[in-house]
C-alpha cells in the first residue's frame, strides 16, 4: 500500500479508527462549508429571501443526487473488499470502471437539473418571492455538477485505500477558492444567488482535478492510469448491486426531507429561512457523526474481505461509541448556543431566528441516535449487504416520516405555529431510532450468518 494508507485489519481500532476519521470529518466540514459560505454571505449582502431561495434547493438538489452518489459507496466498499482479500488486479478493475462510471453520472444529472429544476420546484409547492431566485441556482449548480460527482468517487476511493489526508488537503484548497470566489461574484459583482453557485461548482471541480491526480501518482493496486479507463462487467454489476440500493436510501431519505421542505415551505418564507440556517447548521453536525459511518464501513469492508469477522465487532463498538459521545456533547452544546449560530446567517428578521431556534431544540439535541443510525448502516454495507439497509430506511425513515406527516402531523393544522413546527421536527428524532434498532438486529443476523459460512469452509477444506 502507498505511504499514506492505513492498515484497517490489524488492531489496537480506537487509536487507527480516531485517526482514520478525524481527516474525513474535517472534509466533510469543509465541503460543507461551501454551502455554508453560500448562505452566510448572501443573508449578508443579499436579505433573509435569497437565504431561503438557496436552502429551498437543498433537499431536493440532495434527492437528484442521491441516486448516483449511492454509485461511489459502492465503489468505495468493493475497492475496500478486494484490498483486504489481496486481489489488486481486482482493484485496478474497479477504480478503472468507477471513474467513467463518475462521468456519465455526472452528465446525465446535469441534463436532468438545467431541464427540470423549475418544475421540481414548482412542485415542491417553492413560494413565488423564492422561486426565481431558487430556480436559477438549481440550474447553474447542476451544470456544474460533474466536478462534486468526481470528486465524491474519487475521495470514496482513496478513503478505501487507506487515504483519508488526501481529500482534507484538497478541499481545504477549495474552500478557500470558494470562499474568495463567493466574496468576489457577490460584494463586487453583485450575482447574488447566481455566483454563489457559480463558485461552488468551480472549486468543486478544481477539489475533482486534485483527487483524480492524486490517484494517478499512486504507486500501489489504487494507482489511475487514465489511458486504461473502460468499463468491466463484472466489476460494474458489484458496483451496481452496492451502490445502486445505497443511492436508493439515499434517495428516499431525500424524499421524505422533500416532503417535509413542502411542508415548511407553507409556513412561508420567513419559516423557510429559519429552517434553512439551522438545517445547514445542523448539517455541520451530521457531517462530523457521519465520518464514523465512512470508517465503519470501509474498516468493516476491508476486514470482510479478509475474513477477519472478529475484527468487524471491535469495529462496530469503536464506531458506535464515538458517535454517540460526539453526537450527544456537540449536540447539546449547538443547542446552547443555536441564537448566536443563527445570527451568522440571518440579519435582518428576529422571528426567522427564532423558528431556527426551535428546529435546532427538536433535533440537535437527539442527535447522537443518527450517529447509530449511520454507523451500522455503514456496517452493514461494508459487510456486502446492500437490500437490508435500504429496505430497513425505506421503512423506518421515510415510511415513518410519509405516514407522521400524513396522518399524525395533519390534526394540528390549526394549532400555533410553534406547537405545529415543534410537531414536524419530532418526525426526526422517531425515525433515528426506529430505523438504528432495526439496523442493529439486522447486523446480529448478518454476522452469525457470515461466520457460520466461513465455519463451513473452513471445515470443507479440512
Amino acid at each position: 500500500m502507498a505511504k499514506a494508507s492505513v492498515n484497517m485489519c490489524e488492531g489496537p481500532f480506537l487509536k487507527k479508527i480516531l485517526l482514520y476519521t478525524i481527516p474525513i470529518m474535517l472534509t466533510g466540514l469543509l465541503q460543507l462549508t461551501f454551502n455554508a459560505a453560500d448562505l452566510i454571505i448572501v443573508g449578508q449582502f443579499c436579505g433573509s429571501v435569497s437565504v431561503a431561495s438557496v436552502g429551498a434547493t437543498g433537499a431536493l438538489t440532495n434527492l437528484i443526487v442521491n441516486l448516483f452518489m449511492g454509485l461511489s459507496v459502492g465503489s468505495g466498499v468493493t475497492v475496500a473488499q478486494a484490498l483486504g482479500a489481496g486481489h489488486e488486479k481486482e482493484v485496478h478493475r474497479i477504480i478503472h470502471t468507477a471513474i467513467p462510471a463518475a462521468i456519465f453520472s455526472g452528465l446525465f444529472l446535469t441534463v436532468v437539473g438545467v431541464c427540470f429544476s423549475g418544475t421540481f420546484l414548482q412542485w415542491m409547492g417553492t413560494p413565488d418571492d423564492v422561486m426565481p431566485l431558487s430556480s436559477l441556482y438549481m440550474k447553474i449548480y447542476f451544470g456544474g455538477i460533474l466536478g462534486p460527482i468526481v470528486y465524491n468517487f474519487g475521495a470514496s476511493i482513496l478513503r478505501a485505500c487507506g487515504d483519508t489526508k488526501s481529500p482534507l488537503i484538497f478541499l481545504t484548497l477549495a474552500g478557500v477558492i470558494n470562499v474568495l470566489l463567493n466574496t468576489i461574484f457577490v460584494t463586487v459583482f453583485h450575482w447574488d444567488v447566481a455566483g454563489v453557485a457559480l463558485a461552488t461548482i468551480l472549486s468543486q471541480f478544481f477539489a475533482a482535478t486534485m483527487v483524480l491526480l492524486a490517484l494517478s501518482k499512486r504507486t500501489d493496486a489504487c494507482k489511475l492510469e487514465l489511458k486504461k479507463l473502460k468499463i468491466y462487467k463484472a466489476p460494474l454489476l458489484k458496483i451496481i448491486r452496492i451502490g445502486v440500493p445505497s443511492g436508493i436510501q439515499g434517495a428516499m431519505f431525500s424524499i421524505s426531507n422533500v416532503i417535509l421542505q413542502s411542508s415548511v415551505n407553507a409556513f412561508g418564507s420567513v419559516f423557510m429561512s429559519g429552517h434553512a440556517a439551522s438545517a445547514n447548521l445542523e448539517g455541520f453536525l451530521y457531517t462530523t457523526i457521519n465520518s464514523f459511518h465512512q470508517s465503519a464501513l470501509n474498516f468493516t469492508g476491508q476486514n470482510v474481505g479478509a475474513r477477519r469477522y472478529d475484527n468487524v465487532k471491535r469495529v462496530v463498538t469503536v464506531c458506535v461509541s464515538c458517535a454517540v459521545i460526539v453526537g450527544s456533547v456537540l449536540g447539546l452544546l449547538m443547542w446552547l448556543f443555536s441564537k448566536p449560530l443563527l445570527s451568522i446567517y440571518i440579519t435582518d428578521s428576529a422571528e426567522a431566528i427564532y423558528y431556527g431556534s426551535l428546529r435546532m431544540a427538536c433535533v440537535v439535541i437527539p442527535y447522537f441516535t443518527i450517529g447509530i443510525m449511520d454507523v451500522m448502516s455503514g456496517v452493514l454495507r461494508g459487510m456486502g449487504a446492500s437490500l437490508s439497509p435500504m429496505l430497513i430506511s425505506i421503512i423506518g425513515v421515510c415510511g415513518f416520516r410519509m405516514g407522521w406527516i400524513f396522518s399524525f402531523y395533519p390534526m394540528f393544522a390549526d394549532s400555533p405555529v410553534a406547537l405545529r413546527a415543534v410537531m414536524l421536527y419530532l418526525i426526526y428524532p422517531a425515525s433515528w431510532i426506529i430505523t438504528a434498532t432495526a439496523e442493529f438486529i439486522a447486523f446480529r443476523i448478518l454476522l452469525k450468518r457470515q461466520q457460520k459460512s466461513l465455519s463451513r469452509r473452513i471445515a470443507a477444506m479440512e
